[in-house]
């Protein structure tokens, strides 16, 4: 479960990077719940073809995070946010993420 969290994470962060097909996969598979032979069936697809372009836009996603690494640091920022004494300074932060 928390890989899933994990990968609409980066789905937030880096969709704007995926081509439109590739956001559609990643929505009816994680999003919409659609399992490989239903997609397969959607995109007059083999169900191994579903499985394949998935796999592709998870390793992009995780290569853009290794690259990148927003959501590591955006994490990081979580963390030193909630050590902060100041209300009006906290929110302000909490606001920029």
């Amino acid at each position: 479960m928390e890989e899933v969290i994990y990968y609409n994470d980066l789905y937030d962060i880096y969709k704007s990077l995926l081509t439109d097909k590739q956001k559609l996969y990643f929505e009816d598979y994680y999003f919409n719940n659609l399992s490989y032979g239903e997609m397969s069936e959607k995109y007059n697809i083999s169900r191994n073809a579903c499985y394949k372009q998935l796999k592709f836009v998870i390793d992009k996603l995780i290569d853009l995070e290794d690259k990148l690494k927003i959501y590591y640091k955006n994490k990081k920022i979580e963390v030193l946010i909630k050590k902060i004494d100041n209300h009006n300074i906290k929110k302000e932060l909490e606001n920029l993420l």
